[in-house]
């Protein structure tokens, strides 16, 4: 790996970049054609173009290099200088021209030479929406590595971006809606891609790119690396000048990454509501805690879970086809070797009736155990109680009303969910489930079958329709073992955690995405959890998730990956 990279480089100081790059190849990448991107000449990498600014991480001082705001496609998207949160609250963004497609990479000083460090490629795209460009280092900032990704990435000697990409919410100059799926994931590959050309003139190794993200950036972190190298975004990302694809409209890069370190990912968007619905209904949780809105919607969604399920084909961590049936058990299994490894690590769980202890936004609080029987001498979980257990997850943070992330247009949810990432650029959202869609209410919104007529098979079935191919992209469970030419180059190596407190996607979600994976002959390693007493939430076991990098990095080289 280190050699040849080092040869790319030392091919690059006898010839231009573009010359180099026809000659050598791109960045690490053996496989990789003679053939230029007919993007690539204007996304030429200024090695010398950036800022020292410094840093105390641990106490000591730290010198970064800062590339600002470095622009990865040659196409950006022209973007409103006002953008309006869901909310309705607004901003002003000072960069309209590349906001949203460009990154920030802040390189330690003492990896600036380095040729294979790792480059922790961080996306900031929570609930799904839209990521403006964002600096997490700044000059003067202190930061402990035992607590922030941020510096413990930097003090480990990689090189650490913020990518901005588009996404739900955000508004074009022209007044049009750029950030439809599948806006964000082509975004991320196309930084990717942007990395991948420019590996000679740049510290690190592009083909030890870690991607970190949490809630929806955790579904993002997911899908990248579930769909590495797939032809189906090449007319994406040819559409906004990225780089490696060729007058043909062929790819002459690679945008596989080489790990991910996900958190709470809300992914698997069209199937979503049923997890969510079944995991609420089995035990009458939404009515034990007072949110059953819908009860209706709840039953019709939950009921179609099984066979959702089922159709995926997966097994349990026994070995067994994991089903509807077994699912709850499942999930039970998980909670409590959760609870045992915090045990195993020190902790102590309260026994049944006493207040179990919490930090919230640096607040302490607690809540009482009604649910677990823990044996905190012999570290070992004694009962656990799945529908007590539920019942406390849902007091945690409101249930979402039915359906839980199509919910836009339709009265009996007063909410929004995540229906604008999807429809045409021209449509401020469109409802991309056929419930969402038979039940959308919201008249002269030009959606559901209430303004068209046409029910949402139908609607969804049409050739016209995007929907279904945009659920399609932005989805991991589309992609992971779909295996080589003829489909994806997924990730070898994932770390994957979901709070044992988090009410913002179904357990479910996360661990049909880690079972899958475990089938996956070209995945190296699974490391996915539970994460104890956590909420939905990202980076909070910092060495941990840190330790492992280093481990996949290590396994890596070993490999030759």
């Amino acid at each position: 790996m280190h050699q040849k990279n080092t040869t790319l480089k030392a091919c690059a100081l006898g010839a231009s970049l573009l010359l180099a790059l026809a000659a050598c190849g791109s960045g690490n990448d053996s496989n990789a054609a003679a053939a230029v991107g007919v993007s690539d000449s204007a996304l030429v990498f200024d090695s010398a173009k950036y800022t020292t600014i410094n840093v105390t991480i641990d106490g000591a001082q730290v010198p970064v290099r800062w590339y600002r705001e470095v622009c990865y496609v040659a196409k950006p998207v022209a973007m409103a200088a006002t953008q309006t949160a869901l909310n309705g609250s607004s901003t002003t963004i000072a960069n309209t021209a590349c906001g949203y497609q460009s990154m920030n990479i802040f390189v330690p000083e003492s990896a600036a030479a380095s040729n294979d460090t790792a480059l922790y490629f961080a996306v900031n795209n929570s609930g799904w929406f839209a990521s403006y460009i964002r600096a997490s280092v700044a000059d003067g900032a202190s930061f402990d590595s035992a607590t922030s990704h941020v510096g413990a990435a930097l003090k480990a000697g990689y090189v650490f971006i913020d990518v901005a990409t588009r996404s739900r919410g955000v508004a074009a100059a022209d007044g049009s809606w750029p950030g439809k799926a599948p806006a964000p994931v082509v975004d991320a590959k196309a930084a990717i891609r942007y990395l991948r050309l420019n590996d000679a003139r740049m510290p690190g190794s592009a083909s030890r790119i870690v991607v970190n993200g949490t809630s929806g950036g955790g579904a993002l972190s997911s899908i990248i690396g579930a769909s590495g190298n797939s032809a189906d975004y090449l007319p994406y990302l040819a559409s906004v000048g990225a780089a490696g694809i060729d007058a043909s409209g062929q790819s002459t890069l690679r945008d596989d990454v080489l790990a991910i370190n996900a958190y709470c990912p809300i992914t698997d968007l069209g199937n979503a509501d049923l997890h969510y619905e079944w995991l609420y209904t089995a035990f009458g949780t939404r009515a034990a805690v007072g949110r059953n809105p819908n009860p209706s919607g709840s039953a019709q969604l939950a009921a179609k879970f099984s066979a959702y399920q089922q159709g995926l084909k997966l097994a349990n961590s026994d070995g067994a086809a994991l089903t509807a049936d077994n699912m709850m058990d499942q999930i039970r299994q998980e909670v409590i070797r959760s609870a045992e490894v915090y045990m195993a690590a020190g902790g102590t769980i309260p026994d049944l009736g006493e207040a179990m202890p919490y930090t919230s936004a640096g607040a302490a609080k607690s809540y009482i155990n009604d649910w677990l029987d823990v044996d905190n001498g012999a570290r070992k979980v004694v009962s656990l109680d799945m529908e007590k257990y539920l019942k406390f997850v849902a007091t945690q943070a409101t249930l979402k009303a039915a359906p839980a992330f199509d919910q836009t247009g339709m009265s009996v949810t007063a909410a929004s969910g995540e229906s604008n990432l999807f429809g045409t650029d021209s449509q401020k959202y469109s409802n991309f489930t056929e419930y969402g869609w038979d039940n959308n209410d919201a008249h002269g919104d030009g959606i559901g079958y209430d303004d068209t007529g046409i029910t949402g098979s139908r609607h969804f079935s049409l050739a016209a329709t995007p929907i279904m191919t945009q659920v399609k992209l932005v989805n991991p469970m589309a992609y992971i073992g779909t295996g080589g030419s003829s489909g994806a180059d997924t990730a070898p190596y994932w770390y994957v955690r979901h709070g044992t407190r988090d009410r913002d996607t179904a357990f479910t979600v996360s661990i049909n995405l880690a079972r899958a994976l475990q089938a996956d002959p070209n995945v190296q390693e699974v490391n996915y959890r539970l994460a104890w007493n956590q909420p939905h939430a990202g980076n909070y076991d910092v060495p941990e998730a840190m330790a492992w990098i280093a481990q996949a990095l290590k396994a890596a080289a070993a490999k030759g990956l």
